[in-house]
């Protein structure tokens, strides 16, 4: 007697793992956040309530943004280092100009230099196709000798935080952070662009296949050139909301959210290799590590094992994607 079954064979646990997280990138990203949560109630009773959640969400904002930032830039391929250097400067500029002039003006005049660095990376990659890596990381270097050069004329005249960004950085009305006021916009506009305008898919063409994006008529450069402007003005916007957070002006106000932020996009999903990724990852990633350095501060890890600690997150994230990439 013939039997002809056939017998589809068993797909490896490993494959089947990487599949699901390929399909679903936010359940284990969920998982994790409600893991350390979990832990940070274990080693802390009552630490997690309502108070701490918004001062947990009000803290994670402005890591988002910026993570947001190199979410963008990562979908091309490329990245933006530029974006703690022209957070501080916005804000150093903004509470030095404040003194002078109404508080409006004083944010017009310190946006101009974010929107002039973020020009000069979307020219040196667009068009003289210098690698965002260098081309970024050289205006945060030239960004911060301007801005120490600025810090000496106007070290007489003092600084003032505007009552309204105070208010935005550090209020809470009904339990949330006013801070959303702002975030809840900018975040479902980027979410928005990149799922449903064709620039968004530009993005995602560009990062996928460069040569086959000009082939099909896509004009490069003017896509890069637009996208380092966007990053360095929602750079400079987060510099804004960040001082009236801590309200302390700095030269160095931003600069040790830059690793995170990559850090927060790569957790998310975003491929650095271009042309895989979204901002709700991203947003979750960035409320991932303001809790994991709320546990790392109760076990009392040094600032220097922290930033370790983030560049092995990198990596192994890096090699999850890589093992879920060749599985597919």
């Amino acid at each position: 007697m013939n039997q002809s079954a056939t017998t589809t064979p068993a797909i490896p646990l490993d494959r089947r793992i990487s599949r699901f997280m390929s399909d679903q990138p936010l359940v284990p990203l969920i998982i994790l956040l409600i893991a350390l949560v979990v832990v940070l109630q274990i080693l802390r009773p009552g630490i997690v309530n309502e108070r701490w959640v918004a001062n947990t969400v009000r803290f994670a904002i402005p890591l988002a943004i910026l993570a947001g930032c190199q979410t963008m830039t990562m979908l091309t391929g490329g990245i933006d280092l530029s974006i703690g250097t022209v957070a501080t400067m916005s804000a150093f500029i903004m509470v030095t100009q404040a003194v002078l002039h109404d508080p409006a003006v004083a944010i017009l005049i310190a946006l101009i230099p974010a929107i002039l660095i973020g020009l000069a990376n979307g020219i040196g990659v667009g068009i003289f196709r210098v690698h965002p890596l260098i081309m970024t990381l050289g205006t945060s270097l030239i960004g911060t000798g301007c801005l120490l050069v600025y810090q000496r004329t106007v070290i007489a005249s003092g600084a003032r935080v505007p009552e309204s960004l105070a208010w935005l950085g550090t209020g809470i009305t009904y339990g949330f952070p006013n801070a959303l006021l702002l975030f809840v916009p900018v975040a479902a506009a980027i979410i928005f662009t990149l799922r449903s305008t064709g620039f968004g898919r530009l993005l995602y063409a560009v990062g996928d296949n460069e040569k086959a994006a000009r082939l099909s008529g896509v004009i490069y450069w003017k896509v890069i050139a637009t996208l380092y402007v966007v990053s360095a003005l929602l750079a400079g916007i987060t510099g804004l909301l960040y001082i009236g957070l801590i309200k302390s002006p700095s030269l160095s106000l931003a600069e040790p959210l830059v690793l995170p932020s990559v850090a927060a996009a790569v957790i998310g999903g975003t491929s650095i290799f271009g042309g895989r990724g979204g901002y709700a990852g991203t947003i979750i990633g960035a409320l991932i590590l303001t809790i994991l350095t709320t546990l790392l501060t109760i076990l009392q890890m040094p600032e220097g094992a922290r930033r370790m600690l983030f560049g092995l997150i990198l990596l192994l994230v890096t090699a999850i994607y890589l093992r879920i990439i060749e599985n597919r």
